[in-house]
């Protein structure tokens, strides 16, 4: 018995000390941790449990016979964060580059599988070097066993991918369809082909950090949700993330008492919209002081920066928050920002996530670039979306929301729960100026004419009560009682029930 003990210290040394003291070094030397100090970082101290540590590769082609270590490049498992459950896959770049095999794809999929059984989210610390040429199409098959499971797990369990080194070819999918894509600033890329294979077909010279490092993806393309400075700051948010996410699509928002008062009112918010209708101001601001504690966890805050998207509590609840932001771009919807925020709503809706949605909106991007791009199908990604969603609803309209754009920032018509206006709120199919050069065009010539008209049109319509009138809008309510109106919302929907017609699935826009 004693030299069976002997033999089994011996293999877990030889699993923990992955790819060697030298390689180790070479991770710390590149500023990154090693895949077991970052699951250690990331769960509470001692509640990881290790599976299939001592899972070897079976490729015996190119010398790999004579290569194994065990764990084959990645730690896989399960403990707590803040005492939940979660599973986590932590890819080991000391081990053949973290690279992909048949036995390292089995372990994650063990982990999704197990997952999936109980219902906990899966977190993937991503970090390889890609598919394990040696092993040829086996590996492949790994990589979509994996995307199999991801597509499976989706609107089930949340999953998270965090990328802390490189991610590349066809590794890049599976991160591309797990809930939220985390990165590390300046040792994290991820892309289709790299740098050599662009230049080669496009004759474009550009460099990793470029063409898919974190500024990239936060910035341009939206892959990424957040960047981050280091692994350690990446770990300790998404350790502060996850507070917010349910465990799975059944068990409801997360409850986290908090000693701020539900009816706690703002009377700064009655200042907050410039009497000039043209003038932007700070939607964060608003949302900062109306969830729970200032605390709000904001989302792609790089990238479409005309929609604001993120978690919050209100009155220790998790909920999800989608403001137009009219300090970029007056907080026109665009293509970008619509993509945006119609997957935030989604994910929201299929994981019990009240979503709360403050609009001042002047309309959908006019343009050529938007037209061309598919603005149409793009903006009813958003209108899709909410339409869907059967999770509770509450609106409130700080100031503009005209036309369409009216109609897709979860009205009334697409099955709003409770829909507020504040006092100075315009509710139209366009602005009065606009609006009046279409009636009146005859009228044109004759500025003291038009101005009249145009007096008149904003008092007719240019405030919340003609929809309210037709209960629209369920109530105008004062800017300062926000946060009461929302949390007594909030309270009366925690047991709503409604339910879509019986489908297979629909068929967003994509």
């Amino acid at each position: 018995m004693h030299d069976i003990l002997e033999q089994l210290d011996r293999k877990r040394g030889a699993a923990r000390l992955g790819g060697g003291r030298k390689r180790i070094e070479a991770q710390h030397a590149k500023g990154k941790l090693t895949a077991r100090e970052r699951i250690e970082l990331l769960l509470d101290e001692g509640s990881f449990e290790e599976w299939d540590m001592f899972v070897e590769h079976r490729c015996a082609d190119f010398g790999m016979a004579e290569q194994k270590i065990p764990g084959d490049g990645v730690v896989t498992g399960y403990g707590m964060i803040n005492g939940r459950l979660v599973f986590v896959f932590s890819q080991d770049f000391t081990v053949f580059g973290g690279a992909l095999s048949e036995a390292h794809a089995e372990k994650i999929c063990k982990v999704m599988d197990q997952a999936m059984k109980v219902g906990a989210p899966v977190i993937g610390l991503n970090d390889s070097g890609g598919a394990r040429i040696q092993e040829g199409v086996a590996s492949l098959g790994g990589y979509a066993e994996v995307f199999q499971r991801n597509v499976m797990a989706s609107g089930v369990i949340p999953q998270i991918s965090l990328i802390m080194g490189p991610c590349a070819g066809g590794a890049v999918y599976s991160p591309a369809m797990t809930d939220f894509i985390f990165m590390v600033r300046d040792s994290s890329y991820m892309f289709v082909t790299g740098p050599e294979v662009v230049k080669t077909v496009t004759h474009e010279e550009v460099s990793a950090e470029q063409l898919g490092g974190a500024g990239t993806h936060t910035t341009q393309s939206g892959v990424a949700d957040l960047a981050f400075d280091n692994d350690v700051e990446a770990l300790l948010m998404l350790r502060r993330f996850f507070n917010y996410l349910p465990l799975n699509n059944r068990s409801g928002a997360p409850l986290r008492p908090s000693g701020d008062a539900p009816e706690r009112c703002d009377f700064s918010l009655d200042t907050l919209v410039p009497d000039n209708p043209n003038k932007a101001y700070d939607m964060k601001e608003l949302i900062v002081k109306v969830v729970d504690d200032g605390d709000f966890f904001e989302l792609q805050a790089d990238y479409a920066k005309n929609i604001v998207v993120g978690f919050g509590r209100m009155a220790g609840s998790s909920v999800g928050i989608v403001a137009n932001n009219p300090q970029v771009l007056a907080g026109c919807l665009d293509i970008k920002s619509s993509i945006k925020a119609a997957r935030f709503v989604r994910f929201c809706d299929a994981f019990g996530i009240p979503v709360i949605t403050f609009v001042d909106v002047p309309g959908f991007m006019p343009g050529t670039a938007q037209e061309y791009g598919g603005i149409i199908k793009h903006g009813a990604k958003l209108l899709y979306a909410y339409a869907e969603c059967t999770v509770p609803k509450v609106t409130v309209i700080t100031r503009k929301a005209y036309g369409g754009a009216y109609d897709v920032m979860s009205s009334k018509h697409l099955r709003g729960d409770v829909n507020f206006a504040w006092p100075n709120a315009e509710i139209a199919v366009m602005g009065a100026k606009g609006a009046v050069e279409i009636i009146f065009r005859d009228d044109k010539g004759d500025q003291t004419k038009l101005a009249a008209r145009e007096a008149e049109y904003k008092a007719r319509f240019a405030n919340p009560f003609v929809a309210g009138a037709r209960g629209y809008i369920d109530d105008v309510i004062q800017p300062h009682e926000t946060r009461k109106r929302i949390c007594r919302s909030l309270a009366m929907l925690k047991d709503k029930q409604i339910h879509n017609p019986w489908r297979k699935h629909g068929n967003i826009p994509l």
